[in-house]
């Protein structure tokens, strides 16, 4: 068994799909407009590996991030190297929290959030 996908629901489809694909650079391998729903469903993929399906509806309610809450708690996404990848994404205009090693396993990772504060790790692959 593996993850097939993860859903994630938006409030402004626009500005989450720049992020998605133009910031982290995730592919667009499908967009649908579900009219009946006035819903939007952008299938996003990583090196063509279907990961994420983007949704907008109308007024969706805001997503607690802080204080912890229960449910999801972050997506963490594997990296070669962990410092360009904080380099690329501040350049590109998002406040990264910094480089931390994590005690179990010694690895390089930091977190930043989507445009809804969804919090977003990326984790040393190496």
């Amino acid at each position: 068994m593996h993850i097939h996908h993860i859903a994630i629901i938006c409030s402004n489809y626009e500005i989450s799909k720049k992020f998605y694909t133009e910031i982290l650079g995730l592919q667009i391998l499908r967009e649908v407009y579900r009219s009946e729903r006035d819903s939007y469903k952008l299938d996003l993929g990583i090196e063509n590996q279907y990961v994420i399906e983007l949704f907008s509806f109308p007024n969706p309610p805001k997503r607690p991030s802080r204080p912890e809450s229960c449910g999801l708690r972050h997506l963490a996404f594997a990296v070669g190297n962990v410092e360009e990848k904080r380099d690329e994404l501040v350049s590109k205009g998002l406040i990264c929290e910094e480089i931390r090693v994590d005690e179990f396993t010694d690895k390089k990772f930091f977190f930043t959030q989507d445009p809804d504060d969804l919090p977003l790790e990326f984790y040393e692959m190496n």
